[in-house]
């Protein structure tokens, strides 16, 4: 089984518009394509309530023909057009798919941030983690959603094994980032949210790049767009993950990011594993 894992930044705008950035996510839409994927998870879609529309559905089917589309998006109270996750799934494949709620502080239940699909045999979980923000002010909801999204993991997990993937908006380790000494009080990297990581690895998960690649450094997901430079000069973050249930981790024969090009921002994933 292959499966892929993008936060893709608006799904409108990398289908529909035509700015310099769209034809770049496009060129990374055909990447993910070119894999074959059995499933691809898609984060911060951005979609509205509704769902797509026909011209998006049309422009999606052009890169991936033949595979269901299952999503969720922000719902009131929560803000529109903000968060969201996607499931593209091969047709032929069944599952029965859930958008949970971890009674999460705020309106975090209601962004569409965790959509699990169960195949019978394991779950398929992806999740679009949400951020400290500047100046760490949601740093505390943050921890609490830490705490409540490993302990809905670990609740899966002893149902059968999972795969969990998504923009986890963390760096868990010094030799996840380029920078990590002038980063300890940055989100994404506090103590605080490394530590949350920690303890949902704790659980029971084991992330598969470094299972597969060990300390290996200077490989990341993530790129500042803010920062003009900040790909040239590869300085990136790894935020982005597959995770396994510990005892299918031997299952795992490919975990690395794809190349994304000059694109700024997130890098997809892919994972290879026999299950």
């Amino acid at each position: 089984m292959k499966f892929i894992s993008w936060n893709i930044d608006s799904l409108n705008a990398a289908l529909t518009s035509a700015s310099p950035r769209a034809e770049l996510s496009r060129r990374v839409l055909s990447t993910i394509a070119g894999e074959n994927p059995d499933i691809i998870a898609f984060q911060e879609t951005k979609l509205p309530e509704s769902g797509m529309n026909k011209k998006q559905q049309d422009a999606l089917t052009i890169f991936f023909p033949g595979y269901h589309v299952e999503w969720v998006s922000s719902i009131p109270p929560a803000r529109k057009g903000y968060a969201g996750t996607m499931f593209l799934i091969r047709e032929g494949m069944e599952a029965k798919l859930t958008a949970p709620k971890i009674e999460a502080p705020d309106t975090m239940d209601y962004e569409g941030r965790i959509l699990t699909a169960d195949f019978g045999d394991y779950y398929f979980v992806t999740v679009y983690t949400p951020n400290a923000g500047g100046e760490l002010l949601r740093l505390p909801e943050r921890q609490d959603w830490d705490r409540l999204f490993a302990d809905y993991l670990s609740a899966l997990d002893k149902e059968k094994p999972v795969i969990a993937c998504g923009d986890f908006n963390c760096a868990h380790e010094e030799i996840d980032l380029a920078h990590p000494e002038n980063n300890h009080f940055s989100a994404g990297f506090t103590d605080e949210e490394r530590e949350g990581f920690s303890n949902l690895l704790d659980k029971g998960f084991v992330d598969t790049f470094r299972f597969i690649h060990g300390d290996v450094t200077s490989v990341y997901s993530w790129w500042a767009q803010r920062i003009k430079t900040s790909k040239i000069n590869n300085s990136g973050w790894r935020i982005d993950y597959f995770l396994v249930s510990d005892r299918i981790k031997d299952k795992v024969k490919r975990s690395e990011m794809l190349d994304s090009g000059p694109r700024q921002d997130h890098a997809p994933l892919v994972l290879e594993a026999e299950i």
